[in-house]
């Protein structure tokens, strides 16, 4: 049975004047799955105010952009986010109150502003993930499989690289796959994690897992798993070369959760390998 339009979900995107913006509304709009039923923008913006097909340069199409979401979420059935950890935390307020799914893109969130989260998903599902690329939540599992395979004797080192205007570093998803392999060993990132070396550091520690930032150009994502011992080297490997693979991974996750109760999921979740 073919859906009417007012029978599948409504979307909205945050921030879409960005890059990931303007390329989550391209895939939401292109979607037979879904409706676009608005954008928002921070306060101030250019685009806030109008129509978006202005904004985009061509007639309007009856999708709002505003800096003042309240309205347009308690439309929707879900939100989908890639800005900045004070807009996320704000907006799972509101998808809370409208008991929208909040699928969340958004990196550089801290310990402290993920436990904030835990109040909204009591009343909504969200779906967070560190990148909503399929193949990297794959990669994610076959990290945790290595590790728990190879001994310490194996140094992990997690090497990534991306485009010069990113903020923050390591990225999210080197943290997923730090974390991922921590698991498989049995240990907390946390207690393991070895996020700079400079100088005289000394020799290396035994079981720790490094992390490399590498930030050029126009790099969409790359990402290797180094597994070295003494001997040989193995590198598990994803490299995005276009941005709309987050953003089809994310409109997967919007329409998932759209059956799912209040929860707080990541993409295993959503591939089904939980």
């Amino acid at each position: 049975m073919v859906q009417s339009q007012s029978q599948t979900p409504g979307i909205v995107v945050m921030g879409g004047s960005g890059r990931m913006g303007r390329m989550l509304i391209d895939v939401v709009q292109a979607s037979p799955d879904c409706r676009l039923v608005g954008v928002t923008e921070r306060p101030g913006h250019d685009w806030a105010g109008r129509d978006l097909g202005s904004c985009l340069g061509g007639a309007d199409i009856g999708v709002p952009v505003t800096d003042d979401p309240i309205e347009v979420v308690a439309n929707a059935q879900a939100v989908i986010d890639f800005t900045t950890p004070a807009a996320t935390l704000a907006m799972s307020e509101l998808t809370a109150q409208a008991r929208a799914v909040h699928v969340i893109g958004t990196t550089g969130l801290s310990d402290e502003d993920i436990a904030a989260l835990g109040p909204a998903a009591r009343h909504a599902t969200i779906v967070r993930a560190g990148n909503m690329s399929l193949g990297v939540n794959l990669l994610t599992q076959v990290v945790k499989q290595v590790a728990a395979a190879l001994d310490a004797d194996y140094d992990i080192e997690v090497i990534e690289g991306h485009h010069r205007h990113k903020v923050d570093a390591p990225s999210g998803t080197a943290l997923m796959l730090g974390e991922a392999a921590a698991e498989g060993r049995g240990v907390s990132l946390a207690d393991v994690a070895d996020r700079g070396r400079d100088g005289i550091t000394g020799a290396r520690e035994r079981g720790a897992i490094g992390f490399h930032a590498i930030r050029g150009g126009d790099i969409i994502g790359e990402h290797d798993v180094l597994f070295a011992a003494e001997g040989e080297r193995l590198t598990l490997r994803h490299v995005a070369s276009d941005r709309s693979v987050f953003a089809r991974g994310a409109l997967k996750a919007a329409l998932w959760g759209q059956d799912k109760g209040p929860g707080a999921f990541d993409m295993l979740d959503v591939l089904g390998l939980k």
